[in-house]
């Protein structure tokens, strides 16, 4: 009874988040009796909220050990597991919680939680409605059968689903949240907005939400709606479709430009589809941190913006009057070497855009984007010096662009598909 008393205790403190009062009253417990799966599951539960994952796994092991039917520990292996992307560790070890206890809802709604993320959408509905068959009110559950329906393209249903959530517990943060994307995935960026700052209002450090709330505030400009709705459009895709698109979108762009250049009577025609392709392809790398720079002057997006997002649109914003100066130089002198600063402030644009996206491999791509800047910035020393256009510092660059391009893809596609 005692000890019962105590697992109330820790679990009213982790609710307030006093984790070191938690703690501490769950190391006794151990002390007393170090064979204790209840005060284990506890004590692994505060390491996962203080992302302490190494000393939770640690734990787990030895509690593993100790009972290895306790399905309870695999469904905490499985979330460590899920929060440090091991994806597959992820769904074996909740495969083996189901196993062992195929009636807790909770099991199917992480794992249905999985499969939204790895782009299984129909299997992350079929585990949701699971789930929601032992547990009606499971609210996990019904916010992924609710994204689910959205990827899936039946709205209708989807918004029923998170409506009816929302019924359960109108005061949930990642509820208002989850409904916020869905709404912006669906275009109405202004109701999604309603919804992220309801959030917010809840847990105003809630960073699913901030993120949603800066997309939403940005989705005002109706040319970043149409990027965001190709963002949404491309990101349901697996790796395999989306490589298939970005490959035919650069062959198909190339026999275009091979076709204008050899039909003169096509050329008229086919130039204007030309120039909206590069300009799209263009978009897509500088027109996050583009809107990021003019998200700073609102008053609720400059708060959004970390400092990484800032320096990134700072970036972007130099290389691109880098370019309109330079530009201008050239004219105005006139003095062609002029032209190629602002070649090299306008591909500049691209590595600067995407340097600090997420990676496996941390900050791989800023010192991709720091080697490409020295090598553009020497090759132009090199060509004003010696007139040398060619050089190799420039050619390297050049070559560079073009392979961060490619490196990039890979690197980020790669990321999107766990």
């Amino acid at each position: 009874m005692f000890q019962d008393n105590r697992l109330e205790k820790v679990s009213i403190l982790l609710n307030q988040e006093k984790y070191d009062a938690a703690k501490e009253i769950l190391r006794d417990m151990l002390r007393e009796d170090p064979n204790d799966i209840s005060s284990m599951i506890f004590l692994v539960e505060v390491y996962i909220q203080e992302e302490q994952y190494d000393q939770a796994k640690g734990l787990l092991e030895n509690a593993i050990g100790l009972a290895p039917n306790f399905p309870d520990l695999y469904y905490l292996q499985s979330r460590i597991a899920l929060m440090e992307s091991k994806m597959d560790l992820a769904e074996s070890a909740l495969q083996q919680a189901i196993e062992l206890n195929a009636l807790d809802a909770n099991y199917f709604a992480l794992l249905s939680n999985i499969k939204l993320i790895r782009k299984q959408y129909d299997l992350a509905l079929e585990n949701a409605n699971i789930a929601l068959g032992i547990d009606a009110e499971n609210l996990l559950a019904l916010n992924i059968r609710s994204t689910s329906l959205v990827k899936l393209d039946r709205t209708e249903e989807s918004f029923a689903t998170i409506e009816g959530a929302l019924r359960e517990d109108p005061n949930n943060s990642y509820t208002h949240a989850n409904y916020g994307w869905n709404l912006l995935e669906k275009g109405k960026h202004k109701k999604a907005l309603e919804h992220f700052k309801e959030s917010l209002s809840k847990d105003p450090n809630f960073e699913y939400a901030q993120a949603g709330m800066k997309e939403a505030i940005k989705a005002t400009n109706p040319i970043y709606r149409l990027f965001l709705k190709y963002n949404f459009w491309i990101g349901k895709m697996n790796a395999k479709n989306q490589w298939t698109f970005i490959i035919g979108f650069y062959i198909g762009f190339r026999i275009l430009r091979y076709a204008a250049k050899q039909n003169e009577a096509l050329a008229p025609f086919l130039t204007p589809i030309i120039i909206v392709a590069a300009i799209f392809a263009f978009s897509t790398w500088v027109m996050e941190p583009i809107s990021n720079l003019f998200l700073r002057f609102n008053r609720y997006g400059k708060i959004l913006l970390n400092k990484k997002q800032k320096l990134s649109s700072n970036l972007v914003a130099l290389s691109l009057a880098i370019t309109l100066c330079s530009a201008i130089l050239a004219f105005v002198i006139p003095d062609d070497r002029f032209f190629f600063v602002a070649i090299f402030g306008f591909l500049m644009m691209m590595p600067l855009g995407s340097m600090f996206s997420p990676t496996t491999t941390k900050n791989i791509l800023v010192y991709a984007t720091i080697a490409l800047a020295s090598l553009g910035i020497i090759g132009l020393v090199t060509l004003f010096q010696t007139g040398d256009i060619t050089n190799i510092f420039a050619t390297l660059f050049l070559f560079g662009i073009i392979a961060f391009q490619w490196g990039a893809n890979f690197v980020m596609i790669k990321e999107d598909n766990l």
